[in-house]
């Protein structure tokens, strides 16, 4: 059947997701002594984390995921590795391959690094844990699986998306992810972060905060990336951060989301991080297990 790769959720078909949302399900009903049994028919390959950026969540749970199925977990350390010698990525996943090697989960600054190498790679998986601005699959999987759990499914749900969505790989994932099961996706933010109309091959409206707000059952918040740009926080938190006063405006059932690391006091006010009406550790929580499930898919 050959490798199976995780670089796009384009990649997948409804069927396919919803299989991975099934299968992550799964995996987070298992206790732990339940989990043996269940990993006795799989094949054991090495993990290698390859993360040229900084993470918490994603390299994280990677490895919590990987850990839970008896995976061996190797963690490429990027300025000790023979890329500071010059060594192309091609390179060294071939290297890791030649090694034995089964699944390469990596996050890059870069792209398009995974669609390149794709097809000359024949025995490792590849898994994208976040490209550039262009996609983080596993987020948007792990997004939908928190969806799926409080509201049931997507089928005509509102949801706002607010903040940096032009520079948001995670929003541009979870966008098509969202739009492909039938949820009404709306925009709001600076003119800046919005992206161009030609940017996705489906029509979404931007709305103000205060209609962002209103019409919405979900609502996901954005990170100000500082390291991209320069915006005062002070005047963001002004306009478009959720604060205690404008949470006010949200339907009752409304819930929260934020794919973190999230800035206190900016896109959303510190007293409302864990309160009832935030999803934010759910989601956290929800990623170890989609995690299973996309690793799990590389080795059958």
């Amino acid at each position: 059947m050959g490798v199976k790769h995780l670089i796009s959720l384009a990649e997948l078909s409804r069927n396919e997701i919803l299989n991975i949302l099934d299968r992550a399900d799964y995996w987070s009903s298992r206790r732990d002594d339940e989990m043996t049994d269940s990993l006795k028919s799989l094949n054991k390959p090495v993990v290698c984390n390859l993360f040229f950026e900084p993470s918490t969540r994603t390299r994280f749970s990677f490895e919590v995921a990987a850990k839970r199925l008896n995976l061996h977990v190797l963690n490429f350390d990027y300025k000790s590795s023979s890329a500071q010698k010059g060594e192309t990525f091609y390179d060294t996943i071939r290297t890791l391959e030649s090694m034995g090697v089964g699944i390469a989960i990596v996050r890059s600054a870069e792209e398009y690094l995974l669609a390149e190498i794709a097809d000359k790679i024949k025995t490792t998986s590849l898994i994208n844990a976040g490209a550039g601005t262009s996609e983080h699959p596993t987020q948007a999987l792990l997004d939908l699986m928190t969806i799926k759990k409080e509201f049931g499914g997507f089928e005509g749900l509102k949801v706002s998306i607010i903040g940096d969505v032009k520079h948001s790989r995670v929003a541009k994932s979870s966008l098509h992810a969202l739009h492909r099961f039938g949820a009404e996706v709306s925009l709001c933010g600076p003119e800046v972060f919005i992206p161009e109309k030609t940017s996705f091959p489906f029509e979404m409206k931007v709305l103000s905060m205060e209609e962002a707000l209103r019409s919405a059952d979900l609502i996901m918040l954005l990170r100000i990336q500082n390291e991209r740009h320069n915006i005062s926080l002070g005047h963001y938190r002004d306009q478009f951060g959720l604060t205690s006063a404008r949470i006010s405006l949200m339907k009752p059932h409304a819930r929260v989301m934020h794919p973190a690391p999230f800035n206190r006091g900016v896109e959303i006010d510190d007293e409302l991080v864990e309160s009832d009406r935030s999803l934010i550790f759910k989601q956290v929580a929800n990623g170890v297990a989609v995690r299973m499930a996309v690793l799990e898919r590389a080795i059958l």
